[in-house]
């Protein structure tokens, strides 16, 4: 057939291009007709050797008209959020679920978690805790919460437990298995050992009827809705609820035992937390000659004195048998000197404060610091049971201790 420019247009090419040419006049405004239009007519184009400029723009066009699509069914007011606004977005959506998910586990707490607690506080052994993958990162947790809290504990991991490390488990323990599913592979394997010595079971799944959950004397539900995950696949949610789970747990044993802040410190010597904790008053307070005293008839001249030798920034009022008084601070001073007192006529119980704040010296050195802060002072006084003189510290002596 010939297809020179000067053949009729017969041809099936030249057929088809004219009809494409009338569909793309007839259905100029319809979005899929002019889409069809722009790919047929640059096949034909192509095809004939005519290619135009106008080619790319159309399937620009093409390629680009549903995104335009979609911003325009955006509200006008609405603009596209930045990229930091996305992130933090992200991030109170992902706090939102991870709240909703702690409230779900609160409403469901029941008698198993009584029968649980019962089960730990009966037992004379520890609690062996257990988890695979990220529910093993939260058992360690959980473990370490217990041991400081005044129940036993301590982790196991499931897979090394299946080669040897079962051992660990006494007939005198409880066993806490951690599983979201309930049917993690390296846990089952142990449940048949765990039934064989008798060791009670407590279960946290998000699963209820999974095998584990079945299969334990306390099932702790731990459930949640879904995951903070966008995909509902990285454990999130599901990690923060049975991590709380553990924390009521611990707390809910601790308050069980009357376990108290001294039990605390005890298992806490090391760090700041320790210092704060094993630290008394009588560990850091000055005594002997290093205490500030004065009678109360003493001149506020030698009562300036002694509190420029012991360097306190104030002084103890005392009668003969070390009944304390009262105290002059720095405060004291600046009223007296507002008065315009002459300080080698008037005497120290004229000017000092009666009485003044104290503490005992077995009180923990950080209640030293608590009663300072609360007062807005910056020493005290510290006196035994008979309200007399023995020591006084101030806020650089718990500093250098390294209680605040």
């Amino acid at each position: 057939m010939d297809l020179s420019p000067d053949t009729p247009a017969e041809g099936p090419v030249h057929r088809l291009m004219a009809g494409e040419a009338a569909l793309a006049g007839k259905r100029r405004a319809d979005h899929a007709g002019r889409k069809m239009g722009v790919v047929i007519r640059a096949h034909l184009d192509l095809g004939v050797g005519q290619g135009s400029a106008d080619q790319g723009r159309d399937f620009s066009w093409v390629h680009t008209e549903d995104s335009r699509r979609y911003h325009d069914r955006m509200p006008a007011d609405s603009p596209t959020p930045s990229p930091d606004e996305q992130l933090l977005a992200a991030a109170r959506r992902t706090l939102q679920i991870e709240t909703d998910a702690l409230r779900r586990v609160q409403s469901a707490l029941d008698s198993a978690f009584v029968r649980a607690c019962r089960l730990i506080l009966a037992c004379p052994g520890r609690v062996v805790v257990t988890g695979m993958g990220k529910s093993g990162h939260i058992a360690r947790k959980i473990a370490a919460t217990l041991a400081s809290t005044g129940t036993p504990a301590f982790f196991l991991h499931p897979a090394e437990a299946s080669h040897g490390d079962i051992g660990m488990i006494t007939r005198s323990d409880v066993v806490l298995a951690l599983s979201n599913s309930g049917e993690t592979a390296e846990l089952l394997p142990l449940l048949p050992q765990i039934k064989r010595l008798g060791v009670p079971l407590i279960a946290m799944t998000g699963r209820r009827e999974s095998t584990l959950a079945t299969a334990a004397d306390a099932s702790l539900d731990a459930a949640v809705d879904h995951e903070a995950c966008p995909h509902n696949l990285a454990p999130t949610a599901s990690t923060t609820a049975t991590l709380a789970l553990g924390d009521a747990l611990a707390v809910a044993l601790l308050e069980a035992r009357g376990f108290t802040a001294d039990d605390f410190a005890r298992s806490h010597p090391g760090g700041a937390l320790g210092r704060a904790l094993l630290l008394h008053v009588t560990d850091v307070m000055r005594t002997g000659d290093a205490l500030p005293r004065v009678a109360p008839d003493t001149p506020l001249s030698r009562g300036l004195l002694e509190m420029s030798r012991k360097g306190l920034g104030m002084t103890a009022v005392t009668n003969a048998d070390g009944d304390v008084l009262g105290v002059f601070t720095d405060g004291d001073l600046r009223r007296a000197l507002d008065a315009r007192v002459d300080p080698h006529v008037v005497t120290m119980r004229q000017v000092m404060t009666a009485g003044g704040h104290r503490i005992g010296p077995q009180e923990l050195a950080a209640s030293a610091a608590r009663l300072m802060e609360n007062h807005r002072i910056t020493s005290l006084l510290v006196v035994d049971a008979g309200q007399k003189l023995i020591g006084a510290l101030n806020v650089h002596d718990l500093m250098r201790a390294g209680v605040v």
